[in-house]
């Protein structure tokens, strides 16, 4: 069975887009064969920036004759009915034939489809897939472009490749016609190469200087540029994105080691780095004491004779060209305070509704202080105040103009280079923290208060406006502050309420989301929530932590069964309890009097047997340890949860497991007598308040 050979050759493709289209070349193929039933072998997708390339393992020399059936009319049709039936289906009345469909003679159409040449159906599939692939963005070139009809592609296509075996499947997409030739790397070989089949392709082109596997490229940068650092005495600074990169600008990848001037090493090394990379794609480096040395590794795609002496010599000139508008950034930002900085925030809007930067930073400055003046952040007011006030001044400077990924960064390096706190520099480089979820969590804590403040005070005034996130749309990173608080407040263990509705609500939905990574079932997070008392999230994790434990027991298991069997006994007789009949009756509880919730508790669970005593009915020995074991429980379970001996209420509730169980085995819930039934409700009822001391069991999968 043959292999199959597709090149697509073209203009530079950005190396951006270079993953998406071995993905979607490998997409439309499968599709434009798989609609003629051809299975492949192993598929091989590979890209340049001048080409995408495809191999298709073992597909066979023609598709397998088939034969195709339609229903038609039934037999006694009008005429004009049946032969449309037959010219839609290409056949001849004479070539029906009658079978029956239940009872009755039915026309079918009978038609043998044979097999088709694999090559033919390669050469209506290459143009299919040209037209249909799906770029970023596409153009349309030459005399032909005047024609919407005309092929469009990344850049100009100027040469396919299509071989099936040793057998050039002839095809062609405007005016390019596919052959056996392609062309190397385009300064070491820029001639047509002829390629005889899948066999000699890579070889061929890497005689060439073409290597056309992107992987091995990949490989050839990451281990050459450690090693172009290693034989210099340094380290590189590892950038995977930047190895993929530069895998995408060339065919034939040479790591080279250059040297800047040591005086722009007085520049933030953030802001050195972040030069190299994004302006020149060039790897920085590490000396033995891990700070930044005056090197950089750039990737030629030539194999110099001067062993790259020149490549460097004029990667070297560009680079010292964009560190000097760097140190002239850096130079010029300095001549004013932070403080200076921040006045240019009352020109910058942060949202229409919510006026501008300025107004934002006014919010958060006194956010941070009362949360340091009420004892939530152990941290200065003071202090804290003044790094919120400073701390989106960097937006307005010169560095962060030209690289805004800098912003908090740059404003640290300003802080300090002006004299002032450590502990507010910290805080003006890492408020913006935590910003993924694997990004560190600030600890200091004036950082904290500041991260803290400027993250609720976003969420709030978005939430005040009515700008929510909706499905996938989140255009203010709502999700990303939440999850920021959350991380930032369970962290710290900082104890404060999140807020309340819609906000409570969607902090529910993110935390259920963080904490599945951790392991922690989301249904328990909702059996707290559901509570409608908890606002503090540290608190409720610790409550959450404990239930899962507690479920995770035999007698938490055999508890939550017993549980939903009561839940579902009650739903299904409509009891509300005792209490629910108060609520409904409007009659004043008599036990409200009572002020000791030790005493309000026993109170409370024997006020059935009470009832079921004036009834003139005699508790069951399984009723009667319910009733004690309820007694001792619930108020043991409130107080714990009162205390934050969350542990505690879950041994509360484990006390509660055997005497339900006994109850279940021995007692009739629906007993015959009113009397007795509505007692056992009643302590159904009782048993369900109980447990809903410490969580809404009835959120509780499983």
């Amino acid at each position: 069975m043959p292999d199959f050979l597709l090149e697509l050759r073209s203009e530079e493709i950005p190396a951006r887009m270079q993953a998406g289209a071995r993905a979607e070349l490998e997409k439309l193929f499968r599709r434009e064969i798989g609609a003629a039933g051809i299975v492949p072998g192993e598929i091989t997708v590979w890209s340049t920036p001048r080409r995408l390339a495809l191999i298709a393992r073992d597909l066979p020399e023609a598709t397998e004759p088939v034969s195709e059936e339609a229903k038609g009319p039934p037999e006694g049709a009008p005429d004009q009915a049946v032969e449309g039936f037959c010219r839609k289906n290409g056949v001849t009345r004479d070539e029906l034939e009658v079978r029956d469909v239940k009872g009755r003679p039915t026309y079918f159409a009978v038609k043998s489809v044979p097999g088709r040449a694999t090559r033919e159906l390669l050469a209506e599939a290459i143009p299919a897939i040209v037209r249909d692939f799906s770029w970023p963005k596409s153009m349309r070139w030459g005399a032909a472009s005047l024609s919407t009809e005309s092929p469009r592609w990344v850049r100009p296509l100027s040469g396919i490749v299509a071989i099936l075996g040793e057998d050039l499947v002839e095809c062609a997409v405007g005016d390019v016609r596919s052959g056996y030739a392609t062309r190397g790397h385009r300064f070491h070989c820029p001639g047509e190469i002829t390629i005889g089949s899948v066999a000699d392709y890579a070889d061929k082109l890497r005689a060439c200087h073409v290597i056309v596997d992107h992987e091995e490229r990949q490989n050839l940068i990451r281990e050459g540029a450690r090693k172009a650092a290693a034989d210099a005495g340094l380290t590189l600074v590892e950038d995977e994105g930047l190895v993929i990169e530069n895998a995408g600008l060339t065919e034939w990848p040479v790591p080279l080691l250059g040297r800047f001037d040591e005086d722009f090493l007085a520049v933030p090394p953030e802001v050195i780095q972040l030069t190299a990379r994004v302006n020149q794609k060039y790897f920085v480096c590490e000396n033995d004491s891990g700070e930044l040395a005056n090197a950089f590794v750039c990737t030629a795609n030539i194999a110099a004779e001067d062993g790259g002496m020149r490549v460097i010599d004029g990667n070297r000139k560009v680079l010292a060209a964009r560190l000097s508008d760097a140190r002239f950034f850096w130079d010029v930002d300095r001549k004013q305070t932070l403080a200076e900085h921040a006045k240019g925030l009352e020109r910058i809007t942060f949202h229409e509704k919510l006026g501008t930067v300025a107004d934002k930073v006014e919010r958060v400055a006194k956010l941070a202080r009362w949360l340091c003046e009420n004892g939530i952040v152990e941290a200065d007011p003071d202090l804290a105040e003044r790094a919120a006030r400073l701390a989106k001044a960097d937006l307005v400077t010169e560095m962060v103009g030209e690289f805004p990924e800098l912003q908090g960064l740059m404003g640290g390096y300003y802080a300090r280079a002006e004299g002032l706190p450590g502990d507010v520099a910290d805080a003006v480089r890492d408020h913006y923290k935590p910003v993924g979820q694997g990004d560190e969590v600030p600890s200091a804590p004036i950082t904290v208060a500041v991260s803290l403040a400027d993250k609720l005070d976003t969420l709030r005034s978005f939430f005040s406006i009515d700008e929510k996130p909706t499905g996938s749309k989140d255009p203010f990173a709502l999700r990303r502050a939440a999850l920021g608080v959350i991380r930032l407040l369970t962290d710290n263990e900082l104890r404060m309420s999140v807020g309340t509705g819609d906000l409570l609500e969607f902090f529910a939905d993110r935390l259920k989301v963080q904490q599945r990574e951790a392991g922690v079932r989301h249904d328990l997070i909702d059996a707290v929530f559901a509570l409608g008392n908890e606002d503090d999230l540290v608190r409720l994790l610790a409550r959450v932590s404990a239930l899962q434990t507690f479920i995770e027991t035999e007698d938490g298991a055999n508890l939550l069964a017993a549980y939903k069997r009561a839940a579902n006994i009650l739903k299904k007789e409509d009891w509300h309890g005792i209490e629910g009949e108060i609520a409904q009756t409007g009659e004043e509880d008599p036990l409200a009097i009572v002020d000791d919730p030790d005493l309000k508790g026993v109170i409370d669970a024997k006020m059935s047997e009470r009832h079921a005593r004036e009834a003139g009915y005699a508790l069951e020995p399984a009723e009667a340890a319910l009733v004690d074991a309820l007694a001792e429980a619930e108020p043991r379970a409130k107080q714990a949860v009162a205390d934050e001996d969350f542990g505690a209420a879950m041994m509360a509730l484990a006390s509660l497991r055997a005497p339900i169980d006994r109850f279940f085995d021995e007692v009739t819930v629906n007993a015959d007598e009113e009397n007795k039934r509505h007692f056992r409700l009643d302590l159904l009822a009782r048993f369900r308040a109980a447990v809903h001391n410490v969580a809404d069991f009835s959120r509780i999968e499983g």
